[in-house]
């Protein structure tokens, strides 16, 4: 019929070596074309996945994490052998080296069984156009929205992805107002007496607040356009609006929810207002017009500063990527890291003078975001959960396991991905599109660690300068208490402070009447109701669903007898205790400062805002970072931060401890003093 002539084909030229490179670079997928032209049958959409994911991977844009044959096999065994040794004794109270074993049997059941994709899914799978290339700037620094940092699926984690879940939501109409959430929070959660948690200071409570400002917000409709009502116990009244009528119910601002794909019902799922990575995005913005703004004129590299601290805007409250809910502790460490950006972009320059201020600024950025996420890590966290076992795990998820043969060998048998390092692997969704969960956000209601007042002390000599109300350092007040303190004093007030323990009848009095946004909020009560209208399940599901025991008496939740006597006054069953309301009742482990039903949803969610990030894993690295943003990182931690940005604080930092413990008292010579 006729015969096919193939040239000899030049290989060795540059041009046909660029032509070898376009070719690698094509990604088929029959999907990108028209309706008219889309694949056909029940293989093709299975191939539809396929297609995606062997392209994405050739292009370095997804990672294959192959676990070891020992690792799988020898896992079951191991899951098996400890969820029979929990029946008898809990994790935290094993000698240290099967305790650790233990954390890891926990972590891979609570990945195998506790990650639900929430991501609608296409049936059958629509065609598409063919996609726009990836902006090359994106490869070595982050967007402002959370775009582009799983290369293959750019909108993963953004600003307006949906919150996940880890266990199967609940919804319950029926028990919205069941038992009536005021009745909850003036019976269980209002502090009738101030409870410190004295292993602790104060800049822990404002850092966890720094962090979920980053992670989590669900948005709002505006005040007075949709409205959750909470009918009001009898004889009990609420003032909805400042010098507004006084009601028998309570009203606040509804969340924005995703509609159902059939449209039908209410929504049962929330987009994330900000980007789910570990971004700074409470620094540096959720937006590129907003991100922009903050910086120095004509696009520099610095953040702008007034004198050293935020810039305030028209309504009093600071020019920074996050502002609602301000107040004083939230202010120290957002005016602290707004100076750790500066002076990273100022040693970039002196070290790399051929960069421009764009690369400049984004790597500081990368940077800054980096060395948080370390402190939160190996700082605040072990602070807080304070024991042997959690130290060494903690760390090992940063650098590593120690140098004990022991240690190690168990991690090569069970987990050998961790014999490095979250951030020397490559990126791990392990079988779920990453995002945060709301039962993540429900661990995190930590307002107890709040006071209710604040004295403000001269660093040097001691002295009381001040007593505050949170309403005095709150919303537009904060700023003009944080000049005319000063950061050093800002500082060294809240670090020899303590914050609240986190626990029942000790919820801060000023956001149980909180003003915020032209409405007037019981804060306590709203935790409790957007909790239960999410769908997160109540307590004792929610514990069952993370391999906990279910409980069958009120004794069981705790032992203190007063406790034990309100919860049965309050709800009519152990099946109805609010999942908030359980947390906090629960008796820790010792040296925890919150509950181990809590724990499980932060070990499993830990690891994973490492481990889903590209950023702290495959692109962790000098290349991306400069050798000088590697070395900062490594070299530095929340006391150094402090000490670069106010130096005379160095002999009141506590020696042995993490910044986030007490910190040294001066002695107070010459009596009070006034501030001036």
């Amino acid at each position: 019929m006729a015969t096919l002539t193939i040239p000899r084909q030049d290989i060795d030229s540059a041009e046909a070596r660029a032509a070898a490179a376009r070719v690698e670079q094509l990604a088929f997928n029959p999907w990108n074309s028209t309706e008219a032209f889309r694949p056909l049958g029940n293989l093709n959409r299975a191939r539809k996945v396929a297609y995606e994911a062997s392209s994405a991977h050739r292009l370095g844009e997804r990672f294959a994490n192959v676990q070891p044959r020992r690792n799988a096999v020898l896992g079951v065994p191991l899951r098996g052998a400890f969820r029979g040794l929990n029946r008898f004794v809990p994790w935290h109270r094993l000698p240290v080296p099967l305790g650790l074993l233990n954390l890891v049997a926990l972590r891979q059941q609570l990945r195998r069984s506790n990650l639900i994709d929430t991501d609608p899914h296409e049936a059958p799978p629509r065609t598409q156009p063919v996609p726009e290339a990836i902006d090359e700037s994106m490869r070595v620094a982050r967007s402002y929205d959370g775009t582009y940092n799983d290369l293959s699926a750019p909108k993963m984690g953004a600003v307006g992805a949906a919150f996940g879940r880890n266990l199967p939501p609940v919804y319950r109409p029926d028990l919205f107002d069941v038992p009536n959430p005021v009745t909850v929070s003036r019976e269980l959660l209002h502090r009738d007496a101030f409870l410190p948690a004295r292993s602790l200071n104060i800049l822990a409570a404002a850092w966890i607040q720094f962090q979920v400002h980053d992670w989590v917000n669900h948005k709002r409709y505006p005040a007075g356009t949709r409205s959750v009502e909470v009918p009001l116990p009898p004889d009990v009244t609420w003032r909805n609006t400042p010098g507004g009528p006084v009601e028998k119910v309570m009203r606040f601002a509804e969340n924005e929810g995703l509609q159902p794909a059939d449209g039908k019902g209410p929504p049962r799922l929330f987009a994330n207002a900000a980007s789910h990575w570990w971004d700074g995005s409470e620094v540096y913005g959720g937006d590129k017009a907003t991100g922009m703004s903050l910086r120095e004129p004509d696009g520099g590299a610095t953040l702008r500063l007034d004198d050293g601290f935020l810039p305030v805007g028209p309504d009093g409250l600071p020019l920074t990527g996050f502002a609602e809910s301000w107040w004083f502790g939230l202010s120290a460490m957002q005016t602290l890291f707004a100076r750790e950006h500066n002076a990273v972009c100022e040693a970039l320059r002196r070290e790399y003078p051929r960069l421009d201020e764009e690369r400049v600024y984004q790597t500081a950025r990368l940077v800054v975001s980096a060395l948080i996420a370390k402190i939160h890590t190996v700082e605040w966290t072990p602070a807080i959960l304070a024991t042997e076992v959690i130290d060494i795990g903690l760390k090992t998820n940063w650098q590593g396991p120690p140098n004990k043969w022991l240690d190690q060998l168990g991690l090569w048998l069970f987990e050998s991905h961790a014999l490095t390092g979250i951030p020397k692997t490559l990126p791990d969704h392990h079988g779920a599109p990453y995002s945060l969960t709301e039962d993540f956000v429900t661990v995190y209601r930590m307002h107890p660690l709040l006071p209710d007042d604040f004295e403000i002390v001269d660093h040097r000599l001691g002295r009381r300068l001040d007593t505050l109300g949170f309403n005095e350092v709150q919303g537009s007040a904060t700023e003009a208490v944080m000049r005319k303190t000063g950061l050093a004093n800002s500082l060294y007030s809240l670090g020899t402070a303590h914050p609240g323990a986190i626990t029942l009848h000790n919820y801060p009095r000023a956001l149980q009447a909180f003003e915020r946004d032209g409405e007037i909020i019981d804060l306590s009560v709203v935790d409790l109701v957007r909790t239960r209208r999410r769908g997160v399940p109540r307590y004792n599901d929610f514990r069952a669903g993370l391999h906990k025991p279910r409980l069958r008496r009120f004794e069981d939740v705790s032992s203190d007898p007063e406790t034990v006597a309100r919860l049965k006054e309050v709800y009519r069953e152990v099946d109805h205790i609010d999942t908030m309301v359980g947390l906090f009742a629960e008796n820790p482990p010792h040296g925890f400062g919150f509950s181990d039903t809590a724990f499980r949803i932060f070990i499993l969610m830990a690891t994973r805002r490492l481990q889903s990030d590209r950023f702290l894993t495959v692109d962790f690295r000098p290349e991306v970072y400069t050798p000088l943003g590697m070395d900062w990182i490594e070299r530095n931690g929340m006391t150094s931060v402090v000490l670069r940005h106010c130096p005379e604080l160095a002999g009141s930092l506590p020696r042995n401890a993490s910044a986030f413990a007490p910190w040294r008292v001066t002695s107070a010579r010459g009596g009070e003093g006034g501030l001036g």
